[in-house]
């Protein structure tokens, strides 16, 4: 079968007659409020982001982790917080992302975490810089049950890698998966479904079809390349690259630069789901890395489910539908940011 299709497989089967109904409720409300442009929401979220850390052992240029320059508390997500937190939202969560900022394996607790969404019948994923998978956390990665492992691996030569994965070893990439592959096959285990993902830039733009074969050679699953945003794009930057496929901005005529997609006034991950950071904020959307939008903090005073149906929370989702140009968090969204190769 079908490596892809196989993911695919894998996350139907985790399906319940209470996610079915849940994703009834939030695709139905989400129509409505995008036709009326009311903030209408039923259900409770479908997929949601963890952020096992804010800590990272790289420097990479786009990156708060990478700079170290984040205006918010940093630190650790707690085994007992995500477990009472897990216990709230699991019988209609879907899907589980254990990744915001920072790398997840430089949390001790973080397999842990996984094994017990897992244990709850969760999809779980998680991407990783992969410098941490020596072969005993590569064995425990397959035992958590960890359905989706995303590899950043910007770069098919130590030289153009380490040009944006700033302190980074190539070699640790690629060894790190060689041992998730091997454990998988030694375990017999259908997962994790393995990604490289690859971050077009100018620097390593000429490498696409070299990572390619690459993953084919290791036998990686699937190749993701994917856009980069860049901050501070108007000006132009040498990180965006020359191929225009995979650029999320174009240049103008009076040489600024700006993005190419339209910013339309609805949004379907405020409707479907939401990030929690490692000290429990609820931040809309992945944009949103310094949490200046935060619209709560799970706590013994106010749960998740509170805070989602929170009159602040549709406030936020009505600006979406008003001028969602005018929300800063947007001002620098591209969507479909992913081409999808099987390796």
């Amino acid at each position: 079968m079908n490596r892809i299709l196989k993911d695919g497989f894998n996350l139907l089967r985790k399906t319940t007659p209470l996610r079915i109904w849940n994703a009834f409720q939030v695709l139905t409300s989400y129509y409505l409020a995008k036709s009326t442009g009311k903030a209408i929401h039923w259900g409770m979220p479908l997929s949601m982001s963890f952020e096992p850390t804010t800590s990272c052992n790289l420097r990479c240029p786009e990156c708060p982790s990478g700079l170290r320059s984040f205006s918010r508390p940093i630190g650790m997500l707690e085994p007992a917080f995500f477990q009472t937190l897990i216990n709230q939202v699991s019988s209609r969560l879907s899907y589980l992302v254990f990744y915001f900022q920072g790398e997840p394996y430089l949390n001790k607790n973080f397999l842990d975490m996984v094994k017990y969404a897992s244990q709850k019948g969760i999809y779980t994923a998680t991407s990783t810089n992969a410098h941490y998978l020596d072969s005993d956390t590569a064995k425990k990665t397959i035992e958590s049950g960890l359905d989706r492992l995303i590899i950043s691996i910007d770069g098919t030569t130590q030289e153009v890698y380490e040009q944006y994965r700033i302190g980074g070893k190539l070699e640790k990439v690629i060894e790190g998966t060689k041992q998730i592959l091997r454990w998988k096959k030694e375990l017999k285990s259908q997962t994790p479904h393995v990604i490289f993902q690859f971050l077009v830039v100018k620097p390593n733009e000429h490498q696409i079809q070299e990572v390619l074969a690459l993953a084919e050679e290791i036998g990686v699953d699937e190749v993701a390349l994917k856009t980069a945003q860049i901050y501070d794009y108007e000006n132009g930057s040498p990180l965006i690259p020359s191929l225009d496929k995979y650029s999320r901005y174009r240049k103008l005529p009076n040489g600024t630069w700006q993005i190419k997609a339209k910013i339309d006034n609805q949004c379907w991950r405020m409707w479907q789901g939401c990030v929690i950071t490692w000290d429990g904020s609820v931040v809309p959307c992945c944009f949103d890395k310094d949490a200046n939008h935060s619209l709560g903090k799970v706590s013994s005073q106010f749960s998740f489910t509170e805070i989602w149906k929170s009159n602040s929370y549709k406030s936020f989702r009505q600006s979406i539908l008003t001028n969602r140009s005018q929300v800063e968090i947007c001002k620098n969204c591209t969507e479909g940011t992913k081409v999808w190769a099987e390796a």
